[in-house]
């Protein structure tokens, strides 16, 4: 475990050049996403909303996970990722490549989880019994963070166990054909490892142990620097967006475009936007996010991994890791 996450980060570091502004280059930025991970954002993607504020194309790149999302950043392939899950962008900032978080996208400690194949009949009260078995995890994201948080609530060593670094869908078909223990994961793929086992924690349960759950939109610091204004307005389209999502009387025109974008039935969709939370731009800017809390929380995530082996050291503080400056723009938009 140690050995393929640490390869990551290196990978990031040897990644860090110039993030050249696709914006005024070439006409056009490229903004990463991820499919089976329905959010109001959509709507505004599919409806071709964020080129008309923004003034230039953008190029939607679906990822498979966080992590590559910080080393396409690093490349310069990416200007602006949306759901990014917190623990790669700590994972990237720690490794020394200069992300900003923007906003907070969504919070979801029902829709990343780790699932225990039913056969082994372990739950909460056995969970020690969970010492020596085969796990699938991507590794440096939140469902590794929380899989690793989880285990020491439990006191199950990890050094013990078979971490295997599997992307989500590998790892949900895995623990469908029993060649893992235990999945961990999110969105579609923690959905169809659900039906082949149970959760150890349910989301309010981890929320109580201080096990937070969010993604955030984030990009390179340079490249924020130079198109700030383009960028108040990207967070201004999906804050508009959250906003439309939380009035119901629109979600019954907003569904079955987020439902097509996210490649997802109707259903599903609203199932998993259910255990989603989208907080106002004044709730990110108050001190339970932005304005402190998240900050305090990325020291302690990189610190988890730290303690794991699985990254060489955490920065004094990720205050700087924080731009808040984009979201005040927007919200005076």
């Amino acid at each position: 475990m140690r050995k393929t996450t640490l390869g990551v980060v290196a990978g990031l570091a040897t990644a860090l050049s110039a993030n050249a502004a696709l914006a005024e280059g070439h006409g056009e930025i490229t903004v990463a996403y991820f499919l089976e991970w329905p959010m109001p954002f959509q709507f505004a993607k599919a409806e071709g909303i964020y080129e008309e504020a923004l003034g230039v194309p953008i190029n939607w790149v679906p990822f498979s996970s966080g992590v590559d999302m910080s080393a396409a950043m690093a490349s310069g392939d990416v200007q602006l990722s949306v759901s990014q899950g917190l623990p790669p962008f700590v994972v990237a900032t720690s490794a020394g490549q200069d992300l900003q978080l923007l906003d907070v996208a969504v919070s979801y400690a029902d829709n990343d989880n780790c699932v225990v194949k039913e056969d082994l009949e372990i739950d909460a009260s056995s969970a020690a019994e969970l010492s020596g078995k085969k796990v699938g995890v991507p590794l440096g994201t939140a469902a590794h963070y929380g899989f690793l948080k989880q285990m020491e609530h439990f006191g199950v060593d990890v050094s013990s166990m078979d971490v295997v670094n599997m992307n989500v869908e590998e790892a949900s078909a895995a623990i469908s054909q029993g060649s893992i223990d235990m999945f961990c994961g999110w969105g579609g793929s923690l959905r169809r490892a659900l039906e082949h086992g149970n959760v150890l924690l349910t989301g309010d349960e981890k929320t109580e142990l201080g096990i937070l759950v969010f993604d955030v939109t984030s990009g390179p610091a340079s490249w924020v620097a130079e198109n700030s204004e383009m960028v108040a307005k990207f967070l201004k389209v999906t804050a508009d967006a959250n906003a439309m999502w939380a009035d119901e009387a629109n979600q019954a025109k907003m569904l079955p475009v987020i439902a097509k974008d996210a490649g997802m039935d109707e259903k599903a969709t609203m199932e998993t936007m259910a255990t989603f939370t989208f907080p106002t731009v004044e709730d990110q800017l108050a001190a339970k996010w932005l304005g402190g809390n998240a900050q305090t929380f990325m020291k302690g995530v990189a610190d988890v991994f730290v303690g794991a082996g699985s990254i060489d050291g955490a920065l004094e503080s990720y205050a700087n890791s924080v731009n808040v400056e984009p979201l005040e723009t927007a919200k005076g938009m």
